[in-house]
């Protein structure tokens, strides 16, 4: 399996608001970065929109560590996921699981993708050069809209 490293970060002015995903991919010394926005959305649809865009890039199954600054995609596709599908989508408080779509449209490329796949939370804005690039590359998402 080849190994990847991806950066992911999503971006919104206004929440909702304008919004924009990041991707920075590297596999080897071959580098891919992918972007793009949505005139209407939230920050968290634009990080899970990130994850989503960059597994679906992929075009065979590889050993992949995703890095990103969101614990609500981190921990939902980790931890949170099982009990919602368990509970037909419902939350512990029996409320819709907000951004149900992406979080299907997300375990369906986590589970039949193929990919051995890691997730590792990075603190935003903190300097972090994959994390930074992936964030620029969301606010150009949001600009690309313009």
């Amino acid at each position: 399996m080849t190994p990847v490293i991806i950066h992911t970060d999503g971006a919104c002015k206004g929440n909702p608001g304008p919004g924009g995903w990041g991707v920075l991919m590297q596999a080897g010394e071959h580098v891919r970065e992918l972007f793009g926005g949505e005139t209407q959305t939230t920050n968290n649809r634009m990080e899970l929109m990130a994850v989503i865009q960059a597994l679906t890039a992929l075009k065979r199954p590889c050993r992949v560590e995703i890095h990103l600054d969101s614990e609500y995609v981190r921990k939902g596709i980790t931890e949170w996921i099982a009990g919602w599908k368990a509970k037909g989508w419902r939350t512990a408080s029996k409320q819709p699981v907000k951004n149900a779509d992406l979080w299907r449209q997300l375990d369906d490329l986590v589970q039949q993708g193929g990919h051995d796949i890691s997730w590792h939370w990075v603190k935003g804005h903190a300097g972090h050069a994959g994390n930074e690039r992936a964030d620029e590359l969301a606010n150009q998402g949001v600009e690309s809209l313009r």
